[in-house]
């Protein structure tokens, strides 16, 4: 059972992690044209950031500091959503399933970073 699915609250840091293997994944289906070679390096590196940055925010030195943290994860995401709109799919429907269940993924992280900074200010 995916964790998305359980009842049960889960950390942020585990959502983000998630959400970047679950990136890390699609890829592999992504059929190898030039453009999606390059777009992929970018998909990778932004779902990857998200967390990373989230880290850092997690173990930021203040108020200022935990708030710019969280900005640059809502614009990775941001960075991410436009990737995944960009990535040439195939036609079969469990990929494209898959990357719109990314990009309504990463739309819920958006919405969740952008409350956490208006509720931190």
């Amino acid at each position: 059972m995916d964790k998305r699915d359980s009842p049960k609250e889960y950390d942020l840091d585990e959502r983000t992690f998630q959400f970047a293997s679950d990136v890390i994944q699609f890829v592999k289906l992504l059929p190898r044209t030039i453009s999606n070679i390059e777009i992929v390096k970018q998909l990778v590196r932004s779902a990857g950031s998200v967390g990373a940055n989230y880290i850092e925010a997690s173990e930021s030195l203040g108020k200022k500091d935990f708030i710019l943290h969280v900005k640059i994860c809502r614009k990775e995401a941001k960075e991410c959503r436009y990737w995944l709109r960009l990535v040439e799919v195939s036609n079969k429907k469990d990929v494209v399933d898959t990357r719109d269940s990314l990009s309504k993924e990463v739309t819920e992280l958006m919405k969740i970073f952008g409350s956490i900074i208006e509720k931190a200010k």
